[in-house]
């Protein structure tokens, strides 16, 4: 383990010059004190790493040394090889440039391991978007890629959907597109205002879906690179927020009164997170004598609910709020009228 932790830090010295203790410590998930004490043991394995003060500091090579260790293991390459999507890569119009790389790479490699690298390829296929969904590439993501790739402020032309059945209205902003998400087979486009643009404030942030950006162009100015936050991280900023995204469209609750079995399917229907924080809430009750349970449920409106819980059927009572009660007794009504006969013909 500690080798190969000591073989990923003198590639990260080698690569990236200039990392601190504390960001190699983040990096490789150790401690400071952790970090101090691979570094000694590389010096004493022979590598030249060397620590230095001020700006330009932090831990470096010496000059022209590079190290020896990038020969790949069999399992290395099976990973390396599944790490891009197909469709992704196409959507982005990067497909003839992943092959080609994969091609030079294949080169490279001991017969073994490109051996182990292909035949990944022929167990293993990743495909992200959603069923029942046909997968289409947003007309605009290369061009939006291209931006990112460059660090380009662009200026967009957005449909922003409309509220309560209102048509979508289309608004115009600068974005320093910082990076692409690929969510169930929707890319969204996060970046940032440039001119709202405060150290330490969420709401600089913004997030796009790029099916809904109509057009684009590069922002008006001299065109230079804007500068990226270094301390932003793209993956960490999605995870939170999509977190935030999911609690924010649970706005309205229902309480329900479900069987074991309704509560076995319910996650299945409904948001499996806000099932969970009902079931811990203190809002819910034993199993009555009867085996329901009552609970306080988190949805995103009555409309969703009455849409996912008619799918439990008889398993789940609709107890409040009144008017979605109502909605389910009329439901319920409508359908003994569809099945207190025969069909026509079959009587």
């Amino acid at each position: 383990m500690r080798a190969a932790r000591l073989i990923r830090m003198a590639l990260l010295v080698q690569s990236s010059p200039g990392l601190t203790a504390d960001a190699l410590a983040r990096e490789l998930d150790v401690s400071r004190r952790t970090v101090i004490r691979d570094v000694q043991a590389l010096q004493e394995a022979g590598v030249p790493v060397r620590s230095e003060r001020g700006r330009a500091g932090g831990y470096h090579l010496a000059p022209g040394h590079r190290t020896r260790l990038t020969t790949l293991h069999p399992t290395e390459a099976e990973t390396l090889y599944l790490s891009g999507l197909p469709t992704a890569l196409r959507d982005l119009g990067l497909s003839d440039a992943a092959d080609t790389a994969r091609l030079k790479l294949s080169a490279t490699l001991l017969p073994s391991v490109r051996a182990a690298a292909e035949s990944s390829v022929r167990r293993f296929h990743l495909d992200a978007p959603a069923w029942f969904r046909e997968p289409s590439a947003p007309e605009l993501l290369p061009e939006l890629a291209r931006a990112v790739w460059s660090d380009r402020t662009v200026e967009l032309a957005y449909a922003r959907p409309g509220r309560d059945g209102a048509p979508p209205r289309t608004v115009t902003r600068l974005l320093e597109p910082y990076g692409l998400v690929l969510k169930a087979g929707v890319w969204y486009v996060v970046g940032r205002v440039p001119d709202e643009r405060t150290p330490g404030r969420d709401s600089d942030w913004r997030t796009y879906r790029v099916d809904r950006v109509t057009a684009l162009s590069p922002a008006p100015g001299d065109g230079e690179p804007f500068v990226r936050d270094p301390s932003f991280d793209l993956a960490a900023h999605w995870r939170a927020h999509a977190a935030g995204f999911a609690r924010a469209l649970l706005r309205t609750t229902v309480t329900v009164r479900l069987t074991g079995t309704g509560l076995r399917r319910l996650p299945a229907v409904a948001d499996p997170a806000g099932v969970a924080a009902a079931l811990a809430s203190a809002s819910a009750t034993a199993p009555d004598a009867a085996g329901r349970v009552t609970l306080d449920l988190s949805m995103e409106s009555e409309e969703v609910a009455f849409g996912q819980l008619t799918g439990l059927g008889a398993d789940v009572e609709v107890l409040a709020p009144a008017g979605l009660r109502a909605r389910f007794r009329e439901h319920a009504r409508a359908l003994a009228a569809v099945y207190g006969a025969e069909p026509d013909g079959q009587r």
